[in-house]
């Protein structure tokens, strides 16, 4: 096993190798659903983990390739000495940004004079997490080290739009793990995420009747009035519950003012901090009762992500902050009021703790940034954990 001071201070001698690896993978620019921007970054990404990773996959999704990387890890004996330990540490990650396409071009990748912050279009969320990522497995390979365990990373394409076809990849890896550690960006401070708002985007649609609105308005439906009493009954729904909170993120529907609406919809957004709240809220939505006789609804889930609660005892985060504060390192714990894919696994009881990604601020911002600093010693972090299992 090496040392993780040892780590720490290796990993530091690496400043300008991961300035200019960051730099690459920010100009490889990857909008959520632009499959062929997705596979020049794969190709890229996959190239680089191949260096020490036994294997690397490119699973493919609607949106392009995703990315599953696994390292075999020892052979080591189980707390019982009877066979091998039991279970894979499963590290989760992602390779779209919120960007369009052309935003580095405007706002290129730059280090400040202070020759540690960075800023670009998804420094901060997450390449420069990928990058980490990287460095910890070739400082493990530097130091003769190998991950006590098999090490699986998936990188899903899909996050940012709530990971409608990479969750199916996190929920497959996930089986067996004994450990998930997700890569999104930490909270400020650089603490840790150890538990998770759920959230979930629910199409609400409503059939009516048409009519003309001053001769026969008494023979039509209005969908529109019924989806508008429909979102007051949710939101009263959502008021009446802790930890709730609903919002409506587009409506649409009718053709003239002169017509009885026959048909509208309304994009809602739902988040809960619990699975008492999230039940009551998604019950209340995908299970609607018609306010009018002939008015029909239905409602489409197009997201979900499970609520996964903040446990302060999570044994996970109380290793890693020691394992930190031998690097000399301090690592605070909070909960996050936004998702992510560590929610699933959260959520299904696995020893989850996210946000081990380098500090900075403005995820999704103009002001988006990082610091290069914290991206060495959470790389020092990440291989001292995996070294230790």
């Amino acid at each position: 096993m090496a040392e993780p001071a040892q780590l720490l201070a290796l990993a530091r001698t690496f400043g300008d190798t991961v300035l200019e690896r960051w730099e690459r993978l920010v100009a490889l620019e990857t909008p959520s659903g632009d499959a062929d921007r997705a596979a020049v970054f794969g190709k890229e990404l996959a190239a680089g983990l191949a260096a020490t990773a036994d294997r690397v996959e490119q699973p493919p999704g609607p949106g392009g390739d995703h990315l599953v990387a696994y390292w075999d890890g020892l052979e080591t004996e189980g707390d019982a000495g009877d066979g091998p330990a039991a279970g894979h540490t499963l590290l989760v990650a992602h390779s779209d940004t919120v960007f369009p396409a052309g935003t580095v071009a405007r706002r290129p990748f730059t280090l400040a004079e202070d020759g540690d912050t960075v800023t670009g279009p998804g420094v901060f969320d997450m390449k420069g997490s990928l990058v980490a990522v990287e460095l910890a497995m070739d400082l493990l390979s530097r130091t003769g080290a190998t991950p006590g365990r098999p090490v699986r990373l998936v990188v899903v394409n899909d996050e940012e739009i709530g990971s409608p076809d990479g969750s199916r990849l996190v929920a497959r890896h996930a089986e067996g793990a004994h450990a998930v550690l997700g890569l999104e960006p930490p909270l400020p401070g650089g603490a840790l995420k150890i538990g998770r708002r759920g959230v979930a985007r629910v199409r609400l649609s409503v059939r009516g009747v048409s009519a003309h609105a001053g001769l026969d308005a008494a023979l039509g439906v209005s969908a529109i009035d019924e989806l508008v009493d429909q979102l007051a009954g949710l939101r009263a729904t959502a008021a009446s519950l802790p930890d709730a909170a609903l919002n409506v993120g587009t409506i649409s529907g009718g053709t003239r003012a002169n017509v009885v609406a026959d048909h509208a919809e309304a994009e809602i957004g739902l988040r809960y901090a619990t699975s008492e709240t999230e039940r009551a809220l998604l019950s209340a939505l995908l299970e609607p009762t018609p306010v009018r006789e002939r008015a029909a609804l239905t409602a489409e889930t197009l997201s979900h992500r499970p609520a996964w609660a903040m446990d302060p005892a999570n044994p996970l985060a109380a290793e890693l902050t020691t394992l930190a504060a031998a690097l000399g390192l301090d690592l605070p714990l909070g909960s996050s009021g936004g998702a992510g894919d560590t929610n699933l696994t959260g959520a299904l009881g696995i020893p989850t703790v996210d946000g081990l990604g380098p500090a900075g601020a403005g995820a999704h911002g103009e002001d988006e940034h990082a610091s290069l600093a914290s991206l060495l010693e959470r790389a020092a972090l990440l291989a001292a954990f995996l070294d230790a299992h």
